[in-house]
């Protein structure tokens, strides 16, 4: 059994260290990757509010806005009365674009029209007077760029993570960045690098003075926003993503600061890791990508919605938009902004902007620091130590209720750290305690349940199940290979057998014979047992093999007495059936017997020899010549002490030459009443009345005894010698024997 704990011990470590090879990043299993995502989505889900905030309104560039308006792109002088009339006419705090204006805006015709002038009418004095006056008119882009001026407007923008040959790089202008930064700093931190970027038109980024990024570099390989990137550099310098600058905006443009934690020299170079980023008063947590983990408040609609006709049309209550901070994006299909993310698979990316900066007022977004590696592989290592020790010490039904609490502590821990803002590890613990529990279970039944069942075949037809599935415990202790023991043997067999079988037809034998040795086998397997086999109407059975036994002889000892209570019971069953009465004789002795499958190249079984066994057949043999139930060597009587014996004789029995003590049992000492007693102590007194050769005492004490209880052999065989022993005395030199020559 210690080689089967072992091995379970050592695939464990197996699977453990499969999965810490996975945290540390050497081997990546994109399976582990994908459940932690799951666990994410469904811890998100399970906690998200569900309500809407009010404090960010989203103007929808909608379906129903396009059908009213036009197709998209609509004319910048139409984006420009949208801004004028969000700030001048609903007195908006922050508006953010959803949007890049990279292109030029040629909708109003200036170009046609300024060809004209050019060209053609270059001549014509009353178009070149008209077409002064309408010019302005015209400037859809001058005319937008004016009505961000001196406004709190974000433009947003996108940074490209690579640039294919030929691909022009850089496109329209940057906003201002927030910092310059060193190029080790940004390396050490992990901030992702950009290769370009398409921004807006010089004139309208001028305008609006400030701008935030919308792409996403750190979209999960399943296309799944969970996090956004918060900050990006640029050659060197370091950007916001819309929502940290519509935040910012909104803040008054506070300062920005990184919060870094150093934790010394690692393998020869100082490890930062970026932990959140301090926008004034709010501390936004991210990692050390610098993404901040999405805190969606629920399904699409957790905003509110506005559609962008009715702000042109100034169809809208203002105090829906007054001091708020407004959105412009869109949710129509046709203009691809639509996102894939844990709380909904068709999503508008305008809300997952609208959602980070609520996280961000409320300061309830999530982090996953970079300690949680660390805590990881303390947790894999503590669920794995407990469950291989644990569930090889227990039954399966235990084994899986363990299993089960030891993963809902893991969840219920999660939990509370995610109710905390904190965002632990989840898919590793619960995959490494689900392969362990199967690993287990598969081991315990495909692999030890073989052993159970091979010890099955080799000792079942000779012990009962319980013993089988003891024997289980520890299959590598036993073998059928031949070994001395110490153990105790008991012969059964029925008094008088040819002649009852003489008397009865076959079939009713055979049904005679098995409701005897059924319920005999049944006594000596309830007393740990061994049945080594059945001769005719005789048992041989044994204690003490396969399975150790240190109290053999009593369990012997105690079957024998049960059999024989037990065929008492089974007489008035045969007088019933109208069979004859059985009555049956026991012998045991305790002693050093070779024990081992033994037999032939065609037939083997598992057996017991030696002179102790041979001296058990014979014992059984002699309860026939005393008339008793059960005789006992001396061996087994010196290891069953809480035991009364009565001595029956000094025996020498065929086949020895040294005479053995033979002794019939009566009982526990504690159950013995006083008449009882008497009875032995005047026996044992004439008993050594007759070994002392003094025949006149000694026949005097056994007439008495056998006066008071005619029926016991016993006492009529004593007072038989004495008259024998006075006609042939047996000499000065007699030990009390007597020589049995029959078996």
């Amino acid at each position: 059994m210690q080689f089967q704990r072992i091995i379970r011990l050592a695939l464990s470590a197996l699977i453990l260290l499969a999965l810490l090879l996975d945290t540390s990043g050497l081997v990546k299993y994109p399976f582990v990757k994908q459940l932690e995502n799951w666990t994410y989505d469904a811890r998100l889900n399970f906690t998200r509010p569900n309500t809407i905030d009010n404090r960010i309104v989203i103007v929808d560039i909608d379906e129903n806005s396009l059908a009213k308006v036009g197709r998209w792109p609509w004319g910048r002088d139409k984006l420009a009365t949208i801004v004028d009339n969000l700030f001048d006419y609903y007195q908006a705090n922050t508006v953010g674009f959803d949007i890049v204006f990279a292109e030029k805006d040629e909708s109003s015709g200036l170009a046609i029209f300024e060809h004209l002038a050019n060209n053609e009418l270059s001549n014509n004095l009353a178009y070149q007077q008209a077409f002064d006056r309408i010019r302005p008119s015209l400037q859809h882009d001058r005319i937008f760029a004016n009505s961000l001026k001196g406004k709190n407007v974000v433009l947003g923008y996108y940074f490209k993570s690579r640039v294919s040959e030929g691909e022009i790089s850089e496109i329209g202008l940057l906003p201002p960045p927030i910092m310059k930064m060193d190029a080790q700093w940004s390396e050490r931190l992990q901030i992702n690098q950009a290769a370009g970027y398409s921004g807006n038109l010089a004139i309208l980024q001028s305008a609006a003075g400030s701008g935030g990024y919308f792409d996403n570099p750190h979209v999960d390989p399943d296309g799944v926003f969970r996090r956004v990137p918060l900050i990006q550099t640029y050659e060197n310098f370091l950007f916001s993503s819309l929502a940290l600058a519509t935040m910012r905006a909104f803040l008054s443009q506070p300062r920005v600061d990184l919060i870094v934690e150093s934790e010394g020299a690692r393998n020869g170079k100082e490890y930062y890791a970026l932990e959140a980023i301090k926008l004034g008063d709010y501390r936004i947590p991210v990692d050390n990508n610098g993404a901040a983990y999405v805190p969606y408040r629920g399904l699409e609609g957790s905003f509110p919605y506005l559609s962008a006709h009715k702000v042109l049309t100034r169809d809208i209550d203002p105090a829906i938009l007054k001091d708020k901070i407004v959105l412009v994006g869109t949710s129509a299909p046709g203009l691809l902004d639509l996102r894939s993310t844990p709380v909904q698979n068709v999503y508008p990316g305008v809300e997952v902007h609208a959602n980070i900066i609520s996280g961000m007022l409320d300061q309830r977004i999530n982090h996953k620091p970079a300690w949680t590696i660390g805590y990881e592989f303390v947790m894999l290592i503590l669920v794995a130590v407990s469950m291989a020790l644990l569930l090889p010490l227990l039954p399966p039904l235990y084994a899986a209720a363990g299993t089960v609490g030891i993963g809902l502590l893991v969840i219920a821990g999660t939990m509370v750290a995610w109710h905390n803002h904190l965002i632990l590890p989840l898919a590793s613990p619960l995959l490494l305690i689900s392969l362990i529990f199967i690993l287990h279970m598969t081991y315990g039944f495909f692999i030890e349940s073989r052993g159970k069942r091979q010890l099955a075949l080799l000792f079942g037809q000779y012990i009962p199940p319980e013993l089988v599935d003891e024997m289980s415990e520890s299959p590598g202790d036993f073998a059928l290979d031949g070994e001395n023991r110490e153990m105790t043997v008991l012969f059964s067999d029925v008094r008088g057998f040819t002649t009852i079988s003489e008397g009865m037809d076959p079939r009713q034998l055979t049904q005679l014979m098995n409701a005897l040795l059924t319920p005999m086998t049944r006594v000596i397997h309830k007393n740990r047992g061994t049945i080594d086999k059945y001769m005719g109407d005789a048992i041989m059975s044994f204690w003490g093999a396969p399975l150790s036994d240190s109290e053999h002889a009593r369990h012997a000892l105690y079957a024998a007495l049960e059999m024989i209570e037990e065929l008492k019971i089974m007489q008035e069953e045969f007088k019933l059936r109208g069979w004859p009465e059985v009555n049956m004789g026991i012998g045991l002795n305790t002693g050093a017997m070779n024990v081992g499958n033994m037999g032939s190249e065609f037939r083997m079984a598992y057996t017991v020899l030696g002179d102790a066994v041979n001296l058990g057949s014979r014992l059984e043999g002699l309860t026939k010549f005393y008339e008793v139930k059960i005789i006992v060597s001396a061996s087994t009587r010196a290891s069953i002490p809480e035991f009364t014996f009565r001595e029956l004789d000094l025996v020498i029995v065929k086949g020895k030459n040294e005479p053995v003590a033979i002794f019939e049992p009566v009982g526990h000492k504690n159950d013995l009443d006083k008449t009882v007693r008497s009875e032995l102590t005047r026996y044992k007194q004439a008993l050594t009345r007759f070994r002392s050769q003094n025949w006149d005492k000694a026949e005097i004490d056994f007439f008495n005894l056998h006066r008071s209880d005619p029926d016991r052999k016993l006492y009529q065989i004593y007072l038989d010698r004495i008259v024998h022993y006075r006609n042939e005395p047996p000499g000065s030199d007699w030990d009390g024997a007597f020589t049995h020559t029959s078996k």
